[in-house]
């Protein structure tokens, strides 16, 4: 090929490669969805790297080989970052980390016999950003951004490690600080926080994130911080710069830190949440077995991570090697290879979970991955299958995310037929024939039925739990057994169960025992009776609740059941009665219009009501020291749980809050009370011990 068709060719490619990789970008930093494997988004980058080595002219400075990935949303105000937050460079093999090795020693002049001291740590997947300390005070909080100029998410920041995960963001430092501290480091979901979270959505009838750094980058980006606030985010801490120390910050103080080591120390001692897996390694030797630790051990890490970050540990080494104009000289990100393979799809159908959620599932041919065969994925909802591009009968990259939940990658559209079809979710429930509904503004197909089998078992648990009709001891495998056996079908069922089959359930023989004769127990069959009768007094809040009625949690089911006050009413309310309701919307009075309208649902409650189920209203004494008061609960109590003091308060005519502010008339501070307790004492609200509200209770 002549040199100027080639070089055409080549600046057509570059040209191709940057537009998709600018679009995989802000797919990923800006709308946290992103659309590229990191595999297949690294192989375009180090495509379009070769491009320019080998036609410097065709190097652009806006080239996203050139600068930071992603770019701040116009939905928040912008923060300018007094040192750039550059990323940093991906390799993947020891070649390339032994060319690191050899390029900061040769820089920095160093011959070979001397051993670079590193530091190795676990490559966090979350969302990077940036904390502004004043003599010691959290004044501001922005995202990354495109490395310059970030979003300002001070609100959210400062919600941070507030609902349980300890690992937050300090809203004061601790000791002896600097003036001004910029602290940089990862909001995260740890995998216990992230898997509790989508338990809590899924029992609400929620869609679940699909992975702990969607979710996270999600949950810092709301224009609401009162969103952000319940979501279990955490974060922590890998550098510090000061001003007046040159780039990649060396102190606190002139002289307080000589090493990154020495850094990573004082932030432990600030108050910040470090990473105990970081290590110091003496030379490329000890950072390979590091890595060869970690890539063993890494899904026992309590978090997500990809790969591990390498950066030289010394702080004088590091103004000396300086940074590129994307990437510091001093640092680079070894990330683990995915494993992939390329398999046909044999169909597409859709599967009924226990809230009712249809999702898309993908069969295909077998394959091996991680050391298992797979054959099945999931696509989470339609708009992920439509994103994706995902069609019957397409050839599609598959891989176990965190090498142990199969996912579908991308469809490999070059080896189309024209006989790929795309899938469409059905009108009704393929499990119970109810109709199935997907929403304005919702991102799922939902079954309408309350006695689908396919959801049954989760429902029955939900109906079952403390908080709803508080049936005790019936939990999931005693739900799964009556489920199985056909003794329910819906809730109404469970009051019809005779005693001798759950004596049968209760009964676990062993093997050589389940041909012989064994006395099957009555006692727990009878405690199982008893909760059941007990359960049938209960109160219109606990059964709304219990229902499990699309956008009904407790505090909507208190509302309705307070708004309504008896049952009939309730099931009869028009759309325009619902919105009616305090804290009732558009959407919420939808949902619970459809699921009242549903026959199944009406005969359900109609059936319950025959078996005994007496909901009593929900009873306000509008008098004593809570009524029209706005109450904040914050810390641990020993006499009652959260739900239960909220519902007490609520019942005296009270309101509870999330947050304190100048209207907030109360705080009822529990054990390990935080940050709530001490804005409340800045602003002079009253506060009172566990001990103060039992007795507030009783007047």
């Amino acid at each position: 090929m002549p040199a100027d068709a080639d070089r055409d060719a080549a600046a057509v490619r570059a040209a191709e490669l940057r537009a998709r990789i600018l679009a995989a970008d802000h797919a990923y930093y800006v709308l946290d969805r992103p659309v590229l494997a990191d595999v297949e988004y690294d192989r375009l980058v180090r495509e379009l790297a070769e491009i320019e080595a080998a036609h410097p002219e065709l190097a652009t400075s806006d080239s996203p080989t050139q600068r930071v990935s992603g770019a701040p949303s116009e939905r928040f105000e912008r923060v300018v970052h007094r040192e750039p937050m550059l990323s940093l460079g991906n390799i993947q093999t020891d070649e390339e980390l032994d060319e690191f090795d050899a390029r900061v020693r040769r820089l920095l002049g160093l011959g070979e016999e001397v051993r670079v001291g590193y530091v190795a740590e676990p490559k966090l997947d979350g969302l990077a950003v940036e904390l502004v300390y004043e003599r010691g005070r959290f004044v501001q909080g922005s995202t990354r951004g495109d490395g310059v100029n970030g979003e300002d998410v001070t609100a959210n920041l400062r919600t941070v490690g507030r609902t349980g995960a300890n690992r937050g963001v300090p809203e004061r430092l601790l000791g002896e600080v600097p003036p001004r501290v910029e602290v940089r480091g990862e909001v995260l979901l740890f995998k216990e926080h992230f898997e509790a979270m989508n338990r809590q959505i899924l029992r609400a009838g929620g869609e679940p994130f699909a992975n702990p750094r969607n979710a996270a980058a999600g949950s810092l980006r709301q224009l609401d911080w009162r969103v952000t606030s319940r979501r279990p985010l955490s974060f922590i801490a890998y550098e510090a710069l000061v001003p007046g120390a040159e780039p990649g910050g060396a102190r606190a103080a002139p002289g307080a830190w000589r090493t990154h080591t020495e850094k990573i120390e004082a932030l432990g001692r600030f108050g910040f949440e470090t990473n105990p897996a970081n290590a110091r390694c003496a030379g490329i030797a000890e950072v390979k077995a590091y890595r060869d630790r970690m890539a063993q051990g890494r899904f026992a890490l309590p978090y997500d991570t990809d790969g591990v970050v390498v950066k030289v540990d010394d702080l004088d080494w590091r103004r000396r090697l300086g940074a590129a104009s994307k990437f510091p000289r001093w640092a680079v990100a070894f990330k683990y290879p995915p494993q992939e393979e390329a398999t046909r799809i044999r169909r597409i159908w859709a599967s009924v979970g226990r809230t009712g959620i249809l999702t898309p599932v993908v069969d295909f041919e077998p394959v091996r991955l991680s050391g298992a065969m797979v054959s099945r994925a999931t696509l989470h909802n339609e708009d992920e299958m439509r994103r994706k591009d995902v069609l019957e009968g397409d050839w599609v990259l598959v891989r176990r995310a965190g090498e142990v939940i199969p996912e579908v990658v991308m469809p490999l559209k070059e080896r189309r037929t024209g006989e790929e079809r795309p899938f469409e979710f059905p009108a009704v429930c393929p499990v119970c024939g109810a109709k199935v509904v997907r929403e304005e503004g919702e991102k799922v197909y939902r079954c309408t039925g309350a006695a689908c089998p396919a959801q049954l078992v989760g429902r029955l648990t939900h109906f079952s739990q403390r908080r709803a009709m508080d049936v005790e001891g019936l939990g999931d495998k005693l739900a799964a057994g009556l489920v199985e056996r056909g003794l329910v079908r819906d809730f109404a069922d469970l009051y019809a169960v005779p005693f001798r089959a759950f004596q049968e359930l209760f009964s676990r023989p062993r093997k050589e025992e389940r041909d012989a004769k064994a006395e099957l127990p009555e006692k727990s069959a009878q405690n199982m009776l008893d909760a059941l009768e007990r359960s049938k007094d209960t109160t219109l809040r606990r059964l709304l609740f219990a229902l499990g009625i699309p956008q009904v949690g407790e505090a909507t089911a208190a509302t309705l059941a307070r708004h309504f006050g008896d049952l009939a009413r309730f099931m009869d309310a028009t759309e325009d009665e619902l919105l009616a309701v305090r804290d009732v919307g558009p959407e919420t009075a939808r949902e619970i219009r459809a699921w009242t309208a549903e026959p199944q649902n009406r005969r359900v409650v109609e059936r319950l009501l025959a078996a005994g189920v007496r909901p009593a209203p929900e009873a306000i004494e509008a008098r004593g020291p809570f009524a029209g008061k706005t109450v904040v609960l914050t810390g641990g109590l020993a006499a009652m749980s959260r739900d239960d003091a909220k519902a007490e308060v609520e019942r005296r005519g009270g309101k509870v809050s999330g947050s304190v502010s100048r209207k907030t008339d109360l705080v009822v501070a529990g054990e390990d009370a935080g940050s709530k307790l001490e804005k409340a004492q800045s602003l002079g609200v009253k506060v009172v011990g566990e001990e103060e509200f039992l007795r507030m209770l009783e007047e």
